[in-house]
């Protein structure tokens, strides 16, 4: 027996004080509040929202040879990386957009339930 589908949350997010509007969480990563819609950040769009390849990895539980391995594989479905700089040299700066890796993640689990089922 299943439970009902829950949205995927991200813990960890909020600003321990109101004068800190970006901290960093128990991984280390730098985080937006996501207290009301008043805020100075208003409301927490993860379609707008790019993170780091240490975000991913900690995100799919996947080592960062492998997201690359899977985004050179189109079959994968693996989200591409958004550049953040014009450079095309090695090692410039990418990101992601939060709401892809998140959709890849959620397209994992159901294709494990798919097979379980």
């Amino acid at each position: 027996m299943s439970s009902p589908k829950q949205p995927a949350k991200i813990v960890d997010i909020a600003p321990s004080t109101p004068s800190a509007p970006y901290k960093k969480n128990h991984a280390g990563f730098a985080c937006l509040p996501l207290t009301g819609s008043d805020t100075e950040v208003g409301r927490f769009d993860p379609a707008a929202t790019l993170i780091r390849i240490n975000q991913v990895m900690a995100l799919t539980g996947i080592g960062r040879a492998t997201v690359y391995k899977l985004m050179s594989q189109p079959e994968s479905g693996f989200p591409q990386a958004v550049k953040l700089t014009d450079s095309n040299a090695r090692g410039a700066p990418v990101a992601w957009v939060l709401a892809e890796i998140l959709d890849w993640t959620r397209a994992r689990i159901a294709a494990r339930d798919k097979v379980a089922a």
